[in-house]
């Protein structure tokens, strides 16, 4: 497999750059080796454009049983990933993605179960809409959320607010036909379950205290979480 990132969105730094981002991509080996016996190559890539980035991994492909994405940007994370799974006879995967998703679907369901509710009635507040959060988004859409908001740093994510872009405008035009607008504040008044993808200490316990009785919370803010678990109970 190959581990391929071009440094622009490594684990908490941001864009530091493809040589930083080596350490991360030889522990994703690390993972791969330890829990499935799965060789890894670790690629890291110069490339500013995703075109650069595309093309690169196209010409290597040929080494490899399968592609791991790893620790790249939105908005290119998604057209790298799109076009390399229409031009390549491999699985392709990014991690930052679909890794996350799964996961936080996954963790969902069972807490859900626990609590005796279910995807499609649960209010749902994702915040953070890069790589992670529209793959969030998206895969518990796809699962029977009805009830989702999308959140940024501006606050909730309507299909006609200015300057987003095309990702973000397609899980708002899916999650929140209603339109709803203001600040998270506002997004999590009576919420079930907080999913956060976005940036250290966003989430505090006064509005933990607005929303549902024993909401479920995925902090997972990257090294440090929206809020933590003490502050939350």
């Amino acid at each position: 497999v190959g581990v391929i990132t071009d440094g622009s969105a490594v684990l908490g730094l941001g864009n530091v750059g493809s040589l930083a981002g080596k350490p991360v991509m030889e522990g994703k080996g690390v993972l791969f080796k330890h829990f499935a016996d799965i060789d890894v190559f670790d690629i890291e890539v110069n490339a500013e454009h995703p075109q650069e980035f595309i093309e690169t991994v196209m010409r290597i492909a040929p080494t490899f049983g399968g592609i791991n994405l790893e620790d790249i940007a939105a908005p290119h994370c998604f057209e790298i990933e799109q076009a390399l799974i229409e031009q390549l006879d491999i699985p392709v995967f990014h991690d930052d993605q679909h890794g996350t998703a799964i996961i936080i679907a996954a963790g969902l369901l069972n807490a859900l179960e626990l609590q005796g509710k279910t995807l499609d009635e649960a209010k749902i507040v994702v915040l953070g809409a890069g790589a992670a959060g529209i793959a969030i988004a998206n895969i518990l859409l796809d699962w029977g959320a009805t009830r989702l908001i999308l959140c940024d740093s501006q606050g909730i994510v309507w299909p006609d607010r200015a300057g987003i872009n095309t990702f973000k405008q397609e899980v708002a035009r899916r999650a929140a036909p209603d339109s709803r607008r203001g600040d998270l504040p506002e997004a999590l008044k009576d919420a079930d379950v907080f999913v956060g993808v976005s940036a250290p200490n966003l989430l505090d316990a006064q509005t933990v205290g607005t929303m549902a009785k024993d909401p479920m919370i995925f902090a997972m803010a990257n090294p440090d979480p929206e809020i933590l678990p003490d502050e939350a109970r």
